[in-house]
């Protein structure tokens, strides 16, 4: 195994450690500047550029997008990602990097910047085509069981595997841009609660996903603690128009202990916990909408 395949395997086997570690494959930035230790140095996973390949590898190690940009990536057709070059040098060194790696099926990893700061790390991923006149190349991201058995060939079953996979990150990068913008914006706080605790916080939608009109938008969004998301979610509790809490009047009427009583009665007629900034109050449309539901359950 040369020096090269020995860092990409411990890159790997430390972003795993991380995501266990933390419960969530959304990293913070600092963690992967600080890096990954191997032979006794700290081996950061990116920098200021997109394509980073650290001094100690022969080929680039990641490849980074922000949510502020400087590029456009995005979905082709065929669900597979397009990075753009860095810059317009088909022949820059980054650029020149990543079409060897794309010619020898060298592994890397992909960070999506989510939010400011915090990235979803996607790996391995492969990139599989280079378009010289849009300045794009094409990636494709693979199993992690499945890259550790290649010998630098491309096999019969890899394009289609590889595009189902690419296709659920895509699916992964809508969810969870949507959750952490959503829990940004509350500060981190469950909105009927105020509960902050965020690993016990979800973003829940107003207009439910798969609803026609369901967009993944902050103002479709309420940052709820699990119990209250759930109550939310199967109408037990409902949200006017005017930001007011509402509870189902036949839950009002239940005598089921304390948790009953503070987690959910005392609600009632309360407050929505509201973004300090105006432009990401929920909708009052979509709470509309919604609202009308909950008045048909009760």
């Amino acid at each position: 195994m040369n020096l090269d395949h020995q860092i990409r395997v411990a890159a790997f086997d430390w972003l795993a450690k991380q995501v266990n570690r933390l419960g969530d494959d959304v990293l913070p930035r600092s963690l992967l500047a600080q890096g990954f230790p191997f032979q006794g140095t700290l081996i950061p996973l990116v920098s200021p550029k997109g394509i980073f390949k650290p001094r100690q590898l022969e080929y680039p190690l990641t490849i980074t997008t922000t949510p502020e940009g400087p590029y456009e990536d995005s979905f082709a057709g065929n669900d597979l990602l397009l990075y753009k070059y860095r810059g317009t040098d088909l022949n820059h060194r980054d650029n020149a990097g990543l079409r060897q790696a794309m010619q020898k099926h060298i592994p890397l990893i992909y960070f999506h910047g989510v939010v400011p700061g915090k990235y979803l790390a996607i790996w391995p991923v492969y990139i599989v085509g280079d378009d010289p006149e849009s300045l794009t190349f094409t990636v494709a991201a693979d199993s992690q069981l499945e890259w550790e058995s290649r010998e630098d060939m491309v096999r019969e079953d890899d394009t289609a595997r590889r595009s189902y996979i690419t296709s659920t990150v895509k699916t992964r990068l809508h969810q969870r841009g949507f959750r952490e913008r959503v829990i940004a914006a509350y500060q981190s706080q469950c909105s009927f609660c105020r509960l902050k605790h965020a690993e016990l916080l979800d973003a829940a939608h107003i207009i439910p996903d798969g609803e026609e009109n369901s967009q993944p938008v902050v103002t479709n969004g309420l940052a709820l603690c699990k119990i209250h998301h759930a109550a939310f979610d199967r109408s037990l509790i409902g949200v006017t128009p005017d930001y007011d809490i509402m509870v189902r009047r036949d839950v009002l009427e239940e005598e089921d202990g304390p948790m009953l009583v503070h987690g959910l009665q005392d609600l009632h007629k309360q407050k929505l916990l509201l973004p300090h900034s105006k432009q990401n109050w929920p909708d009052r449309e979509f709470l509309y909408w919604r609202y009308q539901r909950f008045q048909q359950a009760g």
